[in-house]
């Protein structure tokens, strides 16, 4: 007796329509592949968490880390890697940077601006 209301989920029904017409067997092996995917990955996961417990514990480099002196991938880049001169963002505006005199507000004044102190009214 069908009530209208639909007893599998909206996953069991998706797989359902996915595989269903497929023979049992290859059902079943699909089923098979998927839950030992998700059993290994969780097998990585935990093997990863205990190494990393060890390393702690240990005082040691996690697996996969860069060791001090080792750089970072940008270094390992060769003749792709960007010129490192040890400029600044500022050293690349050319025209656009910012004069290396610095300015207050009153050399902008022109001769609204007040006398300094070295200077006489003539």
């Amino acid at each position: 007796m069908y009530t209208g209301v639909p007893l599998a989920s909206a996953k069991s029904q998706i797989f359902e329509a996915a595989l269903g017409f497929l023979p049992d067997w290859v059902q079943i092996t699909v089923l098979a592949l998927i839950v030992l995917a998700v059993v290994a990955s969780w097998g990585v996961k935990a093997r990863r968490g205990l190494a990393r417990r060890r390393a702690n514990r240990a005082g040691l480099d996690l697996p996969g880390t860069a060791r001090q002196g080792q750089g970072t991938g940008a270094d390992h880049l060769g003749p792709y890697a960007p010129p490192q001169q040890g400029r600044s963002g500022a050293d690349f505006l050319g025209p656009y940077a910012p004069a290396r005199r610095q300015e207050g507000g009153a050399d902008f004044l022109g001769s609204y601006a007040p006398p300094r102190q070295g200077d006489r009214p003539a």
